[in-house]
């Protein structure tokens, strides 16, 4: 039957990408190429029956599968309009230009600009604060794997793997505080091992960021603060990194549906082995340069339960945890977790909650930066249910928090982890509003603080509507 065919053939067309796609044969392997990655889109599919005296009665379906080639050239300009819990807002344009074949193989370069200013709205005058930010981005993507030793083709037994390059620069110049370049490189692979299986391997992944200008008040903050001054200091990260995703999402007529994602980073090992100190007592140093060592890892899990008619009851829960060793005595500033935020702890702006039980009034200083740590821990349950139509609603509950392994003065110390952790997530309740169009979904969330670790003992448990947050994104946050 027709929905037979669709259920035992047409998954692979709805899990894969633009202009990826394989040949449903008849045989029962479904992973032999039909095209090249990238060169074209799938227009329609039409089904013929085949004479069933063809074919001793089975009664066959023949598939036919039109296609039209992609444009060669194509732009994308985004729009952005941000608004932060410091009161800094501002709008952001990103343009993108795709060339595909480019060398006749397949191969795609996307070349990307973006540019956002922000200015604190709250501030008028010359004593106003602003961010200018600027960037470049030339990625580079070809349709097999491009590896020194030849490796068989029949690894990859179900998707045609990618090798990507990329690289990219970054200026971002603060008001009245610093001005920084960032850059990075990478080159690694991706493939989809079945249709819920992809890898992602980055054998190469390189940054670096440098300190170009520092304001007096800004090197006043940092020679206060060890630790905000050595996630400051320009630094070689270069490592690994690799992760491996479970989607059970796309099974959508299934009860129970499973995601899981996970994540590594490793960095400085490799050229640790080339480094040289300088003198004793110093940091050991790559090319001139001071790089990092440490390694991360986070695990996030998902659960949704399908009860009836658009009714989800959805479950996820996060943990992360960064080690610095070595060369290093904390993780980059840049690769610290945070939390709250719209895919996070709902009731707390982004990068507001923790560490531990800090209270930004315990430090002003700390206004400047991210609220940052080591080890990040999260759950969150919602129940989604339609409205009308394409309008979809939801009530949720989250919890999470960030914390520190080894205390920070800056932090007053209540950034430590300890047993009683569970003490300290923040937590919050909320309701949304989804626009769910065909599986583009714009999401209004407003969450409100029940429970709030950076209040003292005895005063942590209130739900407090005065200090709600309303949560504008675009998807579902889990």
């Amino acid at each position: 039957s027709e929905d037979y065919f669709k259920s035992k053939y047409l998954d692979p067309f709805i899990t894969l990408e633009e202009g990826e796609f394989y040949n449903p044969q008849t045989s029962k392997n479904t992973s032999r190429r039909l095209a090249t990655i990238g060169l074209y889109k799938y227009v329609s599919l039409q089904y013929k029956e085949i004479d069933s005296s063809l074919t001793d009665g089975l009664g066959h379906l023949e598939a036919n599968i039109y296609l039209s080639s992609l444009n060669k050239r194509a732009v994308r300009a985004e729009l952005q309009a941000v608004t932060k819990s410091n009161n800094f807002a501002g709008p952001g344009l990103n343009l993108t230009t795709t060339s595909r074949n480019l060398f006749k193989g397949g191969e795609m370069l996307n070349l990307t600009l973006k540019g956002a200013y922000e200015f604190q709205a709250a501030a008028k005058g010359k004593g106003a604060n602003y961010s200018l930010e600027a960037g470049a981005k030339a990625e580079l993507i070809f349709p097999r794997v491009i590896f020194p030793i030849p490796i068989k083709t029949n690894f990859f037994k179900y998707n045609i793997p990618k090798t990507r390059t990329s690289l990219e620069a970054n200026y971002l110049h603060r008001s009245k505080l610093y001005t920084i370049l960032a850059g990075s490189g990478q080159f690694g692979y991706t493939w989809q091992a079945n249709r819920y299986v992809h890898y992602e391997i980055n054998p190469i992944s390189i940054n670096y960021t440098k300190l170009f200008y520092t304001s007096a008040a800004f090197e006043e903050v940092l020679n206060q603060n060890p630790f905000i001054k050595s996630s400051f200091d320009q630094k070689l990260i270069s490592g690994l990194t690799s992760s491996y995703t479970y989607n059970g999402f796309i099974d959508t007529h299934k009860t129970h549906q499973f995601y899981l994602n996970t994540n590594l980073e490793v960095a400085g090992n490799s050229i640790s082995l080339l480094s040289r100190t300088n003198k004793e007592g110093d940091k050991k140093r790559f090319l001139g340069l001071e790089y990092a060592q440490f390694a991360k890892a986070d695990l996030d899990i998902r659960y949704h339960l399908n009860l009836r008619k658009d009714r989800i009851l959805a479950f996820r829960a996060y943990g992360g945890y960064g080690h610095a060793y070595g060369n290093s005595d904390i993780v980059p500033y840049i690769k610290q977790f945070y939390s709250g935020g719209p895919y996070s702890v709902r009731a707390f702006r982004i990068r507001s909650l923790g560490p531990g039980t800090f209270n930004e009034e315990d430090n002003p200083d700390i206004n400047y930066f991210d609220q940052t740590g080591n080890i990040r821990l999260e759950a969150n349950v919602e129940y989604r249910f339609p409205i009308y139509s394409f309008l979809k609603g939801a009530v949720f509950v989250d919890a999470g928090n960030v914390w520190n392994s080894k205390p920070n003065d800056m932090y007053n110390g209540k950034d430590k982890f300890t047993s009683n952790f569970i003490k300290e997530f923040g937590m919050g309740a909320g309701v949304g509003v989804r626009i769910d169009v065909q599986g583009f979904v714009i999401r209004f969330d407003l969450a409100a603080p029940f429970h709030d670790p950076s209040l003292p003992k005895g005063e942590r448990y209130n739900f407090d509507l005065n200090n709600s947050v309303l949560n504008f994104a675009i998807g579902y946050p889990f």
